[in-house]
């Protein structure tokens, strides 16, 4: 599991889709948890949790206790954050393309 900071401005992993931002100064948004604001330790620990419960879609017992200590930094239950990862996942890395307008 390899968690890459990529120019001081975004993180992403090689076992999931989800990423975290930087939105200015140590603030970070993750893709999981939408709508929340977090340091850039907690993003690391964010993508932590995304990262495991990627390799790992049916956590051990040693996992789930791990899941629970990594959660509880961001305020969360381990089950939570499974949920929300398994919820909010959108691969934000893919290009839209854009959209045609008709002009009127």
């Amino acid at each position: 599991m390899a968690i890459e900071v990529v120019s001081a401005s975004m993180m992403t992993s090689d076992e999931t889709a989800h990423m975290a931002r930087c939105v200015g100064g140590d603030r970070w948004v993750v893709s999981w948890l939408p709508g929340r604001t977090f340091t850039a330790q907690q993003a690391v620990t964010a993508m932590t949790i995304a990262s495991t419960i990627a390799s790992s879609p049916v956590p051990t017992h040693a996992e789930w206790a791990a899941l629970d200590d990594l959660s509880l930094e961001l305020g969360l239950t381990a089950r939570e954050a499974v949920f929300m990862v398994a919820e909010e996942n959108h691969d934000y890395r893919k290009s839209v393309a854009p959209r045609s307008r008709a002009l009127d």
